[in-house]
């Protein structure tokens, strides 16, 4: 905007057409912009001193709060043409690179590059003197690109990645296809230059980053033999068709086609939109290898037409993804679970946020172009006013807004406490799920008001902004906030802030690699300078770098931390070793005492792709092992990228340790490890995947394999299974285990007719997971074990309620099953086992009664055959589940025309003096005879009206 603003009149719009698309170089030294008549101009961004400013800001009054990152004057920015590059062939896309500018041509269809106007390093030339170096060129065809489906098209678009090496090419045909380069191609060292890239450098650059073009080495290059620089050999693009290869039309239909695709390195995946408005996330495929399915479309659940997919940007933890549309935007997890979306003004209020001018919330009616910020709080959208449609008004505009988001602290940390709470981050606060201290009642209801919002101290954040990672106590009482420097730390007790008051001793270091509480310790991951330790800080300390309880140096810098068994410390770094402490109190200090260390090589391939890690000890060995060995006999772990990986140790006839490696499952967002549980729910692992909740059971608990049916032993990476999958319509955060809860949020858009713009609010939703669990060991006839899990939770006060819904799947279930497929004594009945674990609890009649008045009677047969007659479960029940099976007898004509077992009711319960239920019963005998005569008879025999009950109810 900036460009087009300084340098665009109306003769260069004659000479250079109009602005298509901008980017920044990849050291944000220049501005490239693409016009329409296929030129590139290229615009320097320079940095002034400060002597040199022509205008300055005026000084901010002291008085006034600086805001997040304001604490630092921002650097005066200076925008300076640098110079006009005719592309021949209709420039398509183009996308700058460390050492040259990539670009697509449509005649002749080609991948080009130019490099960048250098310096030599020897003789810095003049402004007007900067050369151009050689053009390298890359035809789409057979000869040069035979993994194209088809060679008759051209690149419409080029996505990269942040950390470079992979990037999707888009085609006129609407395919997408998977590209990277082939091996590297420098032979020689190449000779480094501290002012720009000379041609040598720009060539050999490519091969640090594994991006480029094919080089043409006489195409313009000097004679590097002569030169004595790189010598080049020929490079390779290779390329996967990824989206469009199943289908057998040339072009694929415009519905179909690709319109925009973006890169996540940290899951492996990649984000793909259309032109119909789908979105597709598919993982990284295999070099040369096509994916032998297709992924399904995802698209939000709304009849609105979206239009196409504009515009897809990942957060820079790869854990969301943002699409803008035609008409509207949303934001995806990487699982693919629809977190927010908004299509069209229209379906959220007629004309709600929409003035005559098109100011107001312009981003609910479509997007052309979006961001994150650095902290993943907030996306920026550029928004099309819609009176830029008006034909009268033949510019474009456009607004950009800044929409907040709320995070979970897990994003920016994998630790276990993050998981055990529901902890979420905003720009300027955390906000703690406080609703595991209510009642059972408050936890369900959605209006209870159950977040805690606890802002970060202002000053902090002016210095420190973005905050990078969160971390919350075991008990929620603690809570500890790192942004690019320091870190400060809170107390719910008191409700204060702790932070550095020496401001060079907060600067001096950065927290990288996570912080966990140890009661009131706070160990945290630091760098600082070129060193890497490990920190201890105590909140009952101020905070100050002779306050440093311990210090623990690493030659690697740190990944993960993790706690475990309360002091078991377990820190994984990138030269991919993991290391095990303990940390020991003593009466005056604490310290870290190193147990050993193991390296991970050959398991895991990119160590810094690592998210969350734990393991567990066999029982035997924690109580009577020697703590320096439990490396050797721990089961590890490990989350890495969206793979959860299960590592169990084999030793070796020389005792060597090594894994047996089992992939529990793939495109997991986060897990919870539940180490300490109630009783099948101990040392169980719970993870997401976008779709639903995915528990294993046994994870972390098996010490020997599984004996199979035939009396065979399985082998060990055969034997963890997955035990329940928990669909689930809304987000978890967390797993409430002692209320058998599972919370998380949903997002609400609310309008009003008296406001002119919309208002996002943050809705708590949970779900329960007993009946899951019950079902999962009802289902294999282990009735004990569900008994004794489910005494556990028999004091909730909607225990009745899982039991239902128990009893209500497992019936509909087998009734569908019994209805399509004949009886087989192959799958036994579940129903059975169902109801013997019901008869272990008092709420055994109230289930059945709610089940059957809530289900279909044509599956009351088969319900009751089991159950028993209804008419004894009417005689062995209390007033009120009595009264509750009288439906149930009435619609089996099973009461006789004299009522009077419904009389006999009726009269128990004025004995009882229980009122409402007297009133009930007569409202049923009202609707159950129309004459009203079996009523009549009711009140007499019974002397409600001689009593003046009635009048006076």
């Amino acid at each position: 905007m900036f460009a087009s603003d300084a340098f665009y009149d109306e003769v260069t719009e004659n000479a250079h057409g109009l602005n298509k698309a901008v980017h920044w170089s990849p050291d944000s030294q220049r501005l490239v912009v693409l016009t329409s008549s296929s030129h590139l101009v290229l615009i320097n961004v320079d940095t002034l001193p400060p002597g040199e400013v022509p205008y300055a800001s005026p000084a901010i009054n002291s008085s006034i709060q600086s805001g997040p990152g304001e604490a630092y004057l921002l650097p005066t920015i200076s925008l300076r043409f640098e110079g006009v590059v005719q592309i021949d062939g209709n420039a398509v896309c183009i996308s700058p690179r460390e050492p040259h500018i990539l670009f697509s041509t449509e005649h002749p269809a080609a991948v080009q590059t130019i490099p960048w106007p250098h310096v030599e390093a020897a003789a810095p030339q003049s402004d007007s003197d900067k050369t151009w170096l050689g053009h390298d060129t890359t035809l789409v065809g057979e000869k040069e690109l035979p993994w194209l489906i088809r060679t008759d098209v051209h690149i419409t678009s080029i996505a990269t990645s942040r950390l470079g090496g992979v990037e999707i090419w888009l085609t006129s045909d609407g395919r997408a296809y998977f590209v990277h380069m082939d091996a590297p191609f420098v032979s020689s060292p190449r000779n480094t230059s501290s002012v720009d890239l000379s041609v040598q450098e720009a060539a050999s650059e490519n091969v640090h980053v594994h991006e480029g073009a094919s080089i043409d080495t006489t195409a313009g290059l000097p004679d590097q033999s002569e030169a004595g620089g790189p010598v080049l050999n020929k490079l390779r693009w290779i390329g996967t068709c990824i989206y469009g290869y199943d289908s057998q039309e040339p072009n694929l239909p415009d519905g179909e086609k690709a319109s925009c695709a973006a890169i996540n390195n940290q899951f492996s995946v990649i984000a793909i939109g259309t032109s119909s408005g789908g979105l597709i996330i598919s993982s990284f495929p295999l070099p040369g290898v096509t994916p032998k399915h297709a992924p399904s479309q995802l698209r939000v659940p709304s009849l609105a037409h979206t239009g196409a997919v504009t515009c897809a940007e990942w957060t820079s933890d790869g854990y969301a993804c943002a699409i803008g549309w035609e008409r509207g935007w949303s934001t995806w997890s990487v699982g693919g679970r629809c977190l927010c979306w908004a299509i069209g003004m229209e379906s959220v209020g007629a004309g709600i946020g929409m003035d005559d001018s098109g100011q107001q919330d312009a981003f609910m009616n479509g997007a052309k172009a979006l961001f994150w910020n650095p902290g993943n709080t907030d996306l920026w959208v550029l928004a099309s006013d819609r009176r830029s449609n008006r034909s009268e008004d033949c510019t474009q505009s456009a607004s950009l807004f800044s929409i907040p988001f709320v995070k979970s602290a897990i994003t920016g940390r994998h630790s276990p406490d993050n998981t055990r709470y529901a902890f979420l981050q905003m720009d300027d606060r955390v906000l703690v799920y406080r609703g595991a201290d209510q009642p059972d009642m408050s936890v369900i209801n959605p209006e209870s008001d159950v977040w805690q919002h606890i802002r970060i101290p202002a000053a902090y954040l002016a210095h420190n902004w973005p905050i990078r990672s969160a971390s919350i106590a075991p008990d929620g009482r603690l809570i500890a906030v790192a942004g690019r420097r320091g870190l400060v730390h809170y107390s719910a007790a008191s409700g204060r802030w702790k932070r550095f008051m020496d401001l060079k001793q907060e600067q001096a270091f950065a927290v990288k690699g996570g912080m966990v509480w140890f009661h009131h310790v706070l160990v945290a991951a630091c760098a600082v300078g070129k060193s890497y330790q490990v920190r201890l800080f105590s909140r009952d300390l101020e905070l100050t770098a002779q306050n440093i309880l311990h210090r623990e140096v690493f030659v690697a810098p740190i990944i993960l931390l993790s706690l475990i068994d309360n002091n078991s410390l377990l820190v994984y770094t990138a030269d991919n070793t993991l290391f095990h402490f303990l940390i020991l109190p003593t009466r005056d200090s604490i310290s870290l005492h190193l147990c050993g260390s193991i390296s991970f090589d050959g398991v895991v391939a990119v160590p810094g792709v690592v998210r969350g890690m734990s393991w567990m000890v066999p029982k035997e060995h924690r109580e009577m092992g020697d703590p320096a060995s439990d490396l050797t006999v721990a089961t590890v772990l490990l989350l890495v990228g969206g793979r959860l990986v299960l590592l169990r140790p084999q030793k070796t006839a020389s005792d060597e340790v090594r894994y047996d490696m089992q992939i529990l499952a793939d495109r997991i967002e986060f897990c919870w490890v539940h180490l300490e549980g109630i009783g099948t729910l101990e040392n169980s692992l719970w993870g997401y995947d976008g779709r639903g909740i995915r528990l294993w059971l046994d994870a972390l608990t098996l010490e020997k394999p599984v004996e199979g049916p035939a009396s065979e032993t399985l082998p060990v990476a055969e034997s963890v299974q997955e035990s329940v999958n928990i669909p689930l319509s809304f987000y978890p955060l967390s797993v409430l285990m002692d209320k058998g809860i599972i919370i998380g949020v949903e997002h609400e858009i609310a309008t009003r007719g008296s406001l002119p713009f919309v208002m996002f609010r943050l809705a708590p939703t949970t779900h329960l997971f007993l009946h899951h669990v019950l079902e999962y060991h009802l289902t294999r006839g282990h009735v004990k074990e569900a008994v004794q899990f489910a005494t556990h939770y028999k004091d909730l006060v909607f225990f009745a309620h899982a039991q239902e819904v128990l009893l209500h799947n497992v019936l509909e279930s087998e009734c569908d099953r019994l209805a399509a497929d004949p009886p087989s004594s192959d799958v036994p009945l579940v129903l059975p086992s169902v109801v013997e674990f019901l008869d272990h609890f008092d709420t055994s009649l109230e289930v059945v009664v709610g089940c059957a008045r809530k289900t279909e009677m044509a599956r009351w047969n088969h319900l009751f055959n089991i159950v028993g007659n209804p008419r004894d479960l009417f005689e062995s029940g209390s007033l009120k589940v009595a009264a509750s099976y009288l439906l149930v007898l009435h619609t089996l004509d099973e009461l006789d025309e004299s009522h009077e077992d419904v009389i006999r009711l009726l009269e128990r319960a004025v004995d009882a003096q229980e009122w409402t239920l007297c009133r009930d019963i007569l409202r049923f005998l009202q609707s159950a005879d129309e004459s009203g005569l079996a009523l009549h008879k009711a009140v007499s025999l019974t002397g409600l009206l001689s009593s003046g009950v009635l009048s006076s109810s």
